[in-house]
């Protein structure tokens, strides 16, 4: 069976979205905020990711102390 891509342009203001987009469940509201950050050019990385990184070179700091050493070397 073939697909046939269609294309439908609907004139919708920003407060006709918004109403559809209130609408959606909750995965799919995430899903759309994606494909917004993608559209905008903005990166999809989350943000647990973001904290990871974020966080590292300030946790590096203690981690390379001979103190944490010494706590850690029994384990």
């Amino acid at each position: 069976m073939e697909t046939t891509k269609v294309s439908i342009n609907l004139p919708l203001d920003f407060k006709q979205v918004l109403s559809l987009v209130r609408q959606l469940p909750y995965k799919e509201k995430l899903k759309l905020s994606e494909v917004l950050k993608e559209e905008t050019g903005q990166k999809t990385v989350s943000d647990r990711i973001q904290t990871h990184f974020a966080s590292e070179k300030a946790l590096a700091k203690d981690w390379l102390l001979p103190e944490e050493d010494e706590a850690w070397k029994d384990l």
